[in-house]
């Protein structure tokens, strides 16, 4: 059984996702860890709620990135995770980590990359016109949401979509996609192939 642990920085509803996939069966896993760099993050409640034990490297008290990423990277190693889930984790992580991590993060983005990669995706896709957006699961490499793409999930753009109601809708489709992708990991049926994820 593999060992998850999840980063979040916010409300960790996509972290609930993962929560609720991994009780029911359907996710042959165990949560061990939930890393936070928010001590404020509501997704520490719904760790608490589910046993499961919580690290928080508080960004706010490193006198600069360098050292917070030492310790979040000490944090990371400390779990023995087999994956490690970026669920609404708020942070670009450095290159330092995602070489030791390489292929074994995956995270979730609220738009149909590669477009609209960054922040706001769903502003950039409403102020662009485009009819359709949805959400990406993809594995972490060095740059902004340029990993391999392991997942898509579309919704339609309405015209009377503002980027609260868009966010909501996608929301839905991102706690579907997510707890997949970690389904297929830990079942051993991803296949990294270049840029192409294959599914086995």
């Amino acid at each position: 059984m593999k060992r998850i642990a999840v980063l979040a920085s916010g409300r960790g509803s996509n972290f609930q996702a993962v929560i609720d996939a991994v009780g029911a069966g359907s996710v042959p896993a165990v949560i061990v860890r939930l890393i936070t760099d928010n001590p404020n993050a509501f997704a520490i409640e719904r760790a608490c709620n589910a046993g499961i034990p919580v690290t928080v490297v508080d960004f706010d008290r490193f006198p600069d990135r360098t050292a917070y990423e030492a310790a979040l990277l000490e944090a990371m190693r400390e779990c023995g995770a087999d994956l490690f889930v970026l669920a609404g984790y708020m942070r670009i992580l450095g290159a330092r980590i995602v070489r030791e991590f390489s292929g074994r993060m995956m995270n979730i983005h609220p738009a149909l990359l590669p477009a609209f990669a960054g922040l706001h995706a769903q502003r950039q896709a409403l102020e662009y016109g485009a009819k359709v957006s949805g959400c990406t699961v993809h594995l972490v490499d060095e740059g902004v949401d340029t990993g391999p793409i392991i997942l898509q999930r579309c919704v339609p753009v309405l015209e009377d979509d503002d980027e609260e109601t868009l966010a909501d809708r996608i929301l839905v489709e991102e706690h579907k996609a997510l707890p997949e992708a970690v389904r297929l990991f830990c079942e051993g049926r991803l296949v990294v192939e270049g840029r192409r994820v294959r599914i086995r």
